[in-house]
């Protein structure tokens, strides 16, 4: 460390430490922690909101206000994912995997505890990570080049094998099915529109928002809806919401796993183009693969939450480093927050580093300093949050849904994200009941973009010697010890099954039925595609084999095995005697579920967004639940103003044209939102 930099630390630490600084980061604390709670929202409109706000301020006091809201958004949107199982925004869908099966235990509260102390953990890892890098920075950050891009890339595909938990074979063709959904679109180097069916919405590709909240949030509460109990369950009666400081207790006892996490998030987050969606879903499949008794991933393990909460917030301080050092922003937020640098006459690189050392310090006391005073705020908030899993179906579900909504229509700002809501939502709830995993179909859907156009630079720039570099080699080996045995052991069980055919009867379940029909629409799309140019196929086409080939031996499985094949997190396999996975006698509720929510969507084409929202609570809480007027109007009204506040008129929002305002224009420019 140089001799100047303890003195500058210092320095920093005290400006910061004057009382009206300390309130600035706190109100930007208080912004980030609301921002996050609301699907949909991220640091993104954040920094957009709150810069206006700044130009009358000195560097110091902006960097506290900006940096105090960006550091908590990732700790308040853990809030939605643990209670509904609705991830705040993409980098939460992680934590939904055991969060919510918490919650659903009755253990709330000790998520809470284990998810905001884990965050704490992995934002001041960050922030010392962040301050530690300052001298060597250089070096490491011209050392990667799209080679490396690409193999992280790569590594992160491989997580699919762990994140399949015990359907490895499924989890391969949902991931091959996400890299299928990633290439929709003219994003291919070639120009060409593939798998659009001259949809002008699909021109740009599928926003991955809608699509996340369809595979997680939908199910979850059409879960809600079929068993019309509270979140909590059977287990409203025992919540103890005071068990917060006992998942505290859980993270100091896995603190060798934070700690790894944190390094994790941070050594990723300083890539750019490795953002909080890919960065979860590595640390958690990290987790599962090297933690011991990893078979309870996803019913509800305490580790499941930890893992990716300390490496989500453990990303802002890695984030940080190729802003401050090279002006080269690490995520979309970064690059908002590097306008704001240079509007206040601070230019990222070697000034930074020298000249304005002090302003960089101040960078990593503010994030340190809000990692706290968010996770304090949230822990002793929790008792109350948590109360929330307690509040009746027929109240909290109707007001969910219409957040959810409005958060899906953040994707592109188009009604079209309300239909892929809807149809993400009905293939997440069939994958859920089936027992298919949906992490690396998100996983596939987040990379697939990335991962052809890396390949594309890299093979264009250094051809097939773009594998020989050394990072290259290092992670690809990575990737082969996280493939090799899992796969072996599917191939050895499938391979064993072919032999014995003869000893087994065939069973067509509705797994079967639903692997037969993903193979159908495989091939459909590789039909589709035999007429694009060359350029266009290599990436699409290598995703349907993916899937294809995984989806045809996951149905032979299926067909000639004894029960669904299962592996163990230590890549072992046994073979459960139990019936095929299947559907349980609920379909009526679950059928008019989703009635409700076409319901909402025709009303949405027919009269507006927050019209639509406002009668939908109403009806769905009177008819649906036989809720009193009063109830029904009060939650409806007090949702709807909530919503026309935060989204009309602070974020200006462009709300979706409607039917009613294209026959009557006065009442859209009277309203606004028709």
């Amino acid at each position: 460390m140089q001799p100047d930099m303890l003195p500058m630390a210092w320095h920093a630490l005290m400006l910061l430490s004057e009382p009206r600084r300390l309130l600035v980061l706190l109100i930007g604390v208080l912004i980030g922690l609301a921002i996050g709670v609301l699907p949909g929202l991220n640091g993104i409109i954040g920094i957009a909101l709150l810069i206006p706000f700044t130009y009358d301020m000195d560097p110091h006091t902006a960097i506290a206000l900006l940096l105090g809201m960006a550091a908590v958004i990732t700790s308040a949107d853990f809030i939605t994912a643990v209670l509904f199982g609705v991830p705040g925004h993409v980098g939460a869908a992680a934590t939904v995997m055991d969060g919510h099966a918490l919650a659903r235990r009755g253990e709330a509260g000790r998520a809470f505890g284990a998810g905001f102390a884990a965050s704490l953990a992995g934002g001041v890892i960050g922030a010392v990570v962040l301050a530690a890098s300052i001298p060597v920075l250089r070096p490491v950050m011209l050392s990667i080049g799209s080679p490396e891009l690409l193999a992280f890339t790569l590594f992160g595909l491989g997580m699919v094998a762990v994140l399949s938990g015990q359907a490895p074979l499924q989890g391969l063709t949902a991931a091959g099915l996400g890299l299928m959904v990633s290439m929709i679109g003219s994003r291919s180097e070639s120009g060409t529109l593939r798998w659009t069916f001259d949809t002008l919405y699909l021109y740009d590709g599928v926003p991955l928002v809608p699509a996340t909240l369809g595979l997680f949030a939908m199910p979850e509460l059409c879960e809600l809806a079929i068993t019309g109990r509270t979140i909590a369950g059977d287990h409203t009666a025992a919540l103890n919401l005071s068990n917060q400081w006992h998942g505290v207790r859980d993270v100091v006892r896995h603190w060798w796993l934070v700690f790894r996490c944190g390094l994790l998030g941070t050594a990723l987050g300083a890539v750019p183009g490795i953002g909080s969606a890919v960065i979860d879903w590595i640390a958690y499949g990290y987790a599962q693969r090297t933690e011991k008794n990893a078979e309870t991933f996803g019913h509800g393990d305490i580790r499941g939450v930890i893992a990716p909460e300390s490496s989500n917030n453990a990303k802002e301080g890695g984030h940080l480093v190729p802003t401050i050092a090279f002006g080269v922003p690490a995520g979309a937020s970064m690059t908002i927050l590097l306008g704001a640098f240079v509007m206040h006459g601070l230019t990222p690189g070697p000034e930074m580093l020298t000249k304005h050392l002090d302003v960089t310090y101040t960078i990593i006391w503010s994030l340190t300093l809000a990692h706290v005073i968010g996770a304090l705020i949230c822990l002793m908030s929790s008792r109350w949050l948590a109360r929330v899993s307690m509040i009746p179906v027929s109240i909290l579900l109707p007001i969910v849904i219409s957040v959810v909504f409005i958060a899906a229509y953040e994707g592109s700002h188009s009604i079209g994200d309300l239909f892929c809501l809807m149809i993400f939502g009905i293939v997440g709830w069939i994958m859920k009941r089936l027992e298919w995993p949906r992490p690396p179909m998100v996983l596939g859907i987040v990379i697939g973009g990335t991962f052809e156009r890396y390949l594309y630079i890299s093979t264009s720039l250094y051809g097939a010697a773009w594998m020989l570099r050394p990072v290259v080699i290092g992670t690809l080996a990575l990737v082969g010890w996280i493939l090799f045995r899992p796969l072996l052991c599917i191939f050895q069980t499938v391979a064993g099954q072919l032999r014995r055919i003869g000893s087994y009867r065939i069973h067509f379940g509705p797994s079967a039925y639903f692997t037969l029909a993903v193979m159908v629409f495989i091939v459909a799309a590789i039909a589709l595609s035999l007429d694009w140019p060359a350029a266009a196929k290599p990436v699409p086409l290598a995703a349907c084999s993916i899937a294809l080939a995984a989806a045809s031996l996951s149905l032979i499985a299926e067909l000639f095995g004894a029960g669904p094949l299962n592996m163990r997190a230590d890549g072992t396999h046994h073979r459960e005697n139990s019936s095929p996975a299947t559907v349980p006698h609920n379909g009526g509720r679950a059928l008019s579920y989703f009635a409700w929510l076409g319901a909402l969507l025709t009303l949405t084409i027919l009269i507006g967004l927050l019209p639509a929202v406002t009668l939908f609570i109403i009806a769905y809480m009177r008819f649906g639940f036989g809720e009193p007027w009063l109830n029904c109007v009060s939650c409806a009204a007090s949702t709807a103003i909530a919503c026309w506040v935060v989204f009309d008129r602070l974020l200006s929002v462009h709300w979706p044209a409607s039917v009613a305002g294209d026959l009557l224009p006065v009442l859209r420019s009277a309203t606004g939102f028709i």
